[in-house]
Order: structure tokens, then sequence, then C-alpha cells
């Protein structure tokens, strides 16, 4: 990659061309320029206006993100040695530079001069609240402290950035480094044909003889789910829990535990310079949720009105497994095998019996069927783009009218350098410029299981689910109509709501009318059958209490962490404080999860994973109208679409929200699409909250 092709590109990114060896003299040149352009904006523009001051600022944190965007991509889906170096040095000089935008006096004086003049008034609600944002992230970004406390801010930001990078790096490291060569099939017993067959071909990758187990999930969950084998469950289930740990095979090769307490400590210092009491206080500045309390008080309220459910279900469980397996004391590597075994004992179902109804080609079909019925789109294959690995397909998004709005690439298998989960991330941001109009461009990125010789990838209904999440949060990018790249997208969303267009998706994976779309047979192109349905859907919340305990868990944790912080606090003990107030499957005391907790320790969700809870309950509402006017009824997806998709974060949240429920969020329909009913307990969004 020459400079040039990214300094200048703004077509799609040149990923075959992108060198590890030119990314940091990139990085410095386009930081570099962006100084000077700022510099000069700002003593040569004045009296500034939204034209010829906030635009070319908003162009120039574009391009910046447009260059950027690859290379933390790659970093994340085709990582090596040499660009994890590259992007590891890039990580300060990126820091550094938001912080000095962050303390900039002249550009905070600007922002300021427009907001406080006639002309603002005469600016449209989308450009106020791009504004509105700019001077509040201001604040937070420490324009008001002395300079003493700025450069501590500085050097607090830029060494977050790389610990936060590292937890990432050693989780991905210490997932990889794991593997066991199997000779004995017999040890395989229980698996699915599936399974096996993907072990030999990790066997084959490995010029090894065999089956070759990883920790990587299409591996690890099917062998916890099935195999038949219980030490080696247990074997695999001590080695996915105690990764980057102290514990385990590999103890203190990749350990986060240093990590963690300095992330901690630095995010709380952090949190108390901009004057707020903790980082949960500092977090909640940009969310839907006003103070620290309000979340645990939801959190907590909604776990003693399930938790009772989930004792029951866990007591059901621990009774099977006993009279099954003659087990008398269940350990977590047996729970999700004999949750299976109980599953296909009560509704004679499993997810890998559903697996030869869901090929992958055939579910991205039905699920642009689903979005298609829904919203008026059409989204086509387009060939010959460049990416980063053969498997990777990009799609077009067209609406009614036959124009383009958006395009995606989708990375869906699981391989060695690419980091677990699912996710989306934004590669080109809708954005209206002097030059024209630049369209949004996504990322989709999931971890399904490869396809095996000539047979397309067959999936479970869990990870249907998943690839329906995934896409939500991509049509929430994608079909923005908002032109400022600030609050277009998922930008300027309340993090609180960001799950909302994702998990709202995840509803037609349920529906009949929704799976004859794509639910086919891979050899015979059978519909799923009804028998099969019907248990699906009476499958639907088997295990619901553990599952929610469960989010309720890691939510309380995480947001605790943060609230409750102080030198003293010993992150094992407050997880096992949470884990009595709200579990019930309690681990053995080598369980390190939270050295593997990606999402509050790299992955941007600190004193926010509560968020999958809150918005769980706004989707569940959405959902609740298309239930009461028909699943695929038209006028109420184009409200979802004009309420919700397209705004952006162009207006506050709960004022959309309101706009297509035309009332107030209740919690209702979550309690009972759990199996629950009404509980006026619950806090959740109160009268005094709007």
């Amino acid at each position: 990659m020459t400079n040039s092709l990214l300094l200048n590109s703004l077509e799609l990114p040149p990923f075959s061309k992108i060198q590890p060896a030119d990314i940091v003299k990139t990085i410095e040149s386009v930081l570099n320029d962006n100084r000077a352009q700022i510099a000069n904006l700002i003593e040569t523009a004045a009296p500034f206006t939204w034209h010829n001051f906030i635009q070319p600022i908003n162009e120039l944190n574009d391009r910046f993100k447009r260059i950027w965007s690859p290379i933390e991509h790659l970093h994340n889906v085709a990582d090596t040695e040499d660009l994890r170096t590259a992007y590891n040095a890039c990580l300060p000089m990126i820091s550094a530079y938001h912080s000095e935008l962050g303390h900039n006096q002249g550009l905070y004086a600007a922002y300021r001069a427009i907001a406080e003049s006639s002309q603002y008034v005469c600016l449209d609600a989308v450009q106020q609240k791009v504004i509105k944002n700019e001077l509040r992230d201001f604040h937070l970004s420490g324009i008001d402290l002395s300079p003493e406390k700025q450069a501590r801010y500085k050097e607090i930001q830029e060494k977050l950035s790389q610990l936060q990078t590292q937890f990432s790096e050693n989780v991905l490291d210490a997932t990889h480094a794991w593997k066991k060569q199997i000779t004995d099939e017999h040890l395989l017993a229980g698996l699915p044909e599936s399974v096996i067959a993907l072990v030999k071909q990790n066997a084959a990758h490995e010029n090894l003889t065999g089956w070759v187990l990883t920790l990587d999930l299409p591996c690890y969950l099917p062998v916890m789910n099935y195999a038949d084998n219980r030490a080696l469950r247990q074997e695999m289930y001590v080695a996915y829990v105690t990764r980057a740990s102290d514990q385990g095979s590999h103890a203190g090769q990749w350990d986060n535990s240093a990590i963690m307490q300095e992330i901690l400590v630095l995010r709380h210092e952090l949190a108390q310079l901009l004057g707020f009491v903790n980082y949960a206080d500092f977090s909640l500045s940009k969310k839907m949720a006003e103070t620290p309390q309000q979340v645990l008080d939801f959190l907590m309220d909604l776990g003693q009105h399930v938790k009772a459910l989930a004792v029951k279900e866990f007591e059901e469980l621990q009774g099977f497994a006993k009279e099954y397996g003659n087990v008398e004391h269940l350990e977590m590597w047996d729970v999700h095998y004999y949750s299976e075994k109980l599953r296909h004992d009560r509704y004679d179902i499993s997810q890998e019996s559903l697996r030869p109804y869901f090929p992958l080609p055939k579910v991205l079909e039905g699920l642009f069927g689903v979005v298609e019925r829904l919203y008026g789109l059409s989204i086509q294959r387009h060939n010959g783009i460049d990416t980063w690995h053969p498997d990777v397909q990009f799609f077009d998004i067209y609406d009614e009218l036959g124009t383009l709005r958006g395009q995606f690439y989708l990375d869906s298998y699981a391989r060695k350098g690419k980091r677990s989960g699912a996710w989306m991330d934004e590669c080109r941001i809708r954005h209206r410029t002097p030059c024209g109009l630049q369209i949004p461009v996504a990322y989709l990125s999931c971890n399904f299981t490869p396809p095996l010789g000539k047979q397309s990838s067959l999936l479970t209904h869990k990870e249907v689910t998943t690839l329906f999440h995934e896409f939500g949060h991509g049509l929430h990018h994608i079909l923005t109509q908002v032109d400022a790249a600030p609050v277009a997208g998922i930008n300027g969303v309340a993090w609180d709501a960001v799950e909302l267009p994702s998990q709202f998706m995840e509803n037609w994976c349920w529906e009949r009318e929704a799976l004859d779309l794509f639910a086919a047979h891979y050899e015979s192109g059978e519909a799923l059958p009804d028998e099969l349905f019907n248990k699906m859907r009476a499958a639907k919340n088997f295990q619901a209490g553990m599952f929610t305990v469960r989010q309720l868990e890691l939510g309380l944790f995480d947001f605790r962490l943060h609230a409750e912080y102080t030198p003293e606090l010993n992150i094992q003990a407050l997880l096992d404080e949470v884990r009595q107030q709200v579990a019930v499957l309690i681990p053995p005391a080598f369980n390190r999860f939270q050295h593997s907790f990606l999402h509050i320790f790299s992955g941007g969700y600190a004193a926010g994973y509560y968020s999958y809870k809150w918005a769980e309950v706004l989707s569940a509402d959405a959902f609740s109208k298309f239930e009461e006017h028909g699943i695929f009824d038209r006028a109420t997806g184009q409200q979802f679409l004009h309420s919700i998709l397209e705004k952006g974060g162009s207006e506050e949240h709960k004022a959309l929200f309101i706009a297509f429920r035309e009332r107030e969020p209740s919690i209702d329909a979550l309690l009972k699409s759990i199996g629950l009913y009404k509980v006026q307990e619950i806090r959740f969004f109160q009268k005094s909250d709007f």
C-alpha cells in the first residue's frame, strides 16, 4: 500500500494492497495533515459557520475514519505479527490526536461561537444536534481542565488504548494457542457428524493425523453440548474459562490480571478528572439511563423476579442429570451437555437437529427477503470487490426507487487470525460533501463453521439469530437518511439503545411466516416441518430464566465494577458476590471468565453491558406492534424504518421510540416473551424519566 492509495481513496478500501510496512507512515501523514488544516480553519474561517467550518471539520474526521477503518478491521479479521506491530504503533498517535482535538481551545471556541450566534436557530435539527453533541464531548474530553490535568488526561487515554488492545490480543493468542489432537475416534462420541468433519479438517490444515479440537466457538460449543466423554468436556471447559489468566495450561503466559486492574485504575482516574464520581457515572453521560441507581434498580428488580424461575429450571436440570446420567453433582462442564439432553427429552429437538434446515446461502436469501417485505429493500451480490479473504462476500442494498442506499461486506466463517464472536463495524459512514453523497458501507463479521467440502455451511438456529442480529446493526448503519456523519447511522445513538435494531431483527427467526422464506433442508429442499417448528417454538423459552440471570450477572458485575471501584477492590471477590446475588450456576474457583470479558475490557461496553437487557425491553416492545398488526405489515415496517432506522443519532432515542410506539416503553412484552407476565414493581422507564 502506498500512502496515496488510502489517503486519496474515496472508493472502497484496497485491501489486497494494504501493507503493514506502510501503515504507520500513512497514519502519521493523515493526522499531521488534519492538524494543519484544522489550525488553518481556526485561524482563517471566522466568522465561523456550519459551511465554512463545521462541514470541513466533519470531512477531515471522516477522511481519517475512512483510512483507519480498513486497518483496524484487518487487525480484527486477518491478524498477523507485522500487522499487529503496525496497528499498535498507531494507537498512541491516534489517542494523542483525539486528545489534542478535545483540548483545542480554538476549536471549542469556534463551536461555541456558532452555538451562541444568531445563525444557530437557522440551522436544521440535525446540525443543531451535531453541535450540541460536540460541545458535550468537549467537556467530556477535558476542555475545562487545567493544562496539567489535560496532559494527564492525554496520558490516560493513550495508555487505555494500548491496554485495551493488549487485553484483546492476549485473549486471541490464548484462544489460538490451545489445541488437542485426538487419534482415538471413540473420544468424539456424541459429536454431530458435521463437527467431526470440521475437526478432521482442522487436523488436515495442521498436517496432523486424526482430529484437532480448538477453542474456536464452532468447535468448543458443540463439544460442550454433545461430547459424551465427560473428561474431554472438562478439559476443554478448563482451557476455555482460564484463557489469558493465571490459571490453566498456559497460566501466566498471556495473563490479563494486571491489565484489568490497570484499566480500572485509569478509567476511575479519568472519570474523576472530569468531575464524575466514578466511571459508571461518566459512562451514563451518553446513555438513555440517567443515574447509576436507575441501572442497578432495573437489573436487581428484574433479577428478583426472574431468579425463582432460574432456580426452578436448574433444579429440573439437576434432577434430570441424576436420573439420566447418574450425576450426583452437576459440574459446569455438564450444564450444556445435560441441558441439550433435557431439551431433546422434553421437546425432542436440538440445535443440531435444526442445522440441516439452515444452509447459509438459503438463510441469507431469507434474511434479504424479510427486509424486502418490511422495508421494500433489494439486496444484490456484487462481485469483483477487493476483500481480505476469498470467503468474504459483498452486497449492495437498493430501496424501492432503485436508489443505492448502502453496501456491506459479509465475513461469515471462523479462521485463524480472526477474533471470536460476531459484530458489525463501520467501513464508510453516510456523509454529504460538496462533491456528493458518500453512501454507508458496513462490515458484518461472524464465526460460523466453514463449508465442509462442497457442502454449504449449515447453521444452528442460534447462529441464524446471530446473523439476523448483526444484520440489524448493519441496517441501522446503512439505512440512515442523516447526511451529517457525526449523527448518521449508529453514530450519536445512546449506547443502551444501540442494540434495539439488532435484537429487534431476531424476532423474525421464530416466526413461521418468516422461516418459510429460508428454512429448507440443504439436500431435499424440504421446508422446515410443522412438527419441528412447533417443537422449536415450544423450546424457545427453555431455560430462559437461567439465561436471563446469566445476563444480569454480567451486567451487574460490569456496572458495579465501575461504580464501586476503589484501589482495594478485588475483581474476583466482586464477581463472586454478584453471583451469590443473582446466579444459579456458580463456577469453580479456577474459573477466570473476567480475563476474557472482551465486551467490557476492550469492546466499548464498560459500565454498559446492562444495555443488552435495557435494549431488549425496547426491542420486545417494538416487535409487539408487529404482532398486533402482522409481522410483515408494510405500514408498521415503514414506521420503524422512518422513526428508528433512518434517524440514526439525530434525535434523542427515547423520543424516537415514542414516535414509533406512540407511547412510553413497557417491559410487559419482554416478560411475556420469556414466559413471565406484567410485574409492576420493575423500574425501567418511569414517568419521571421522560
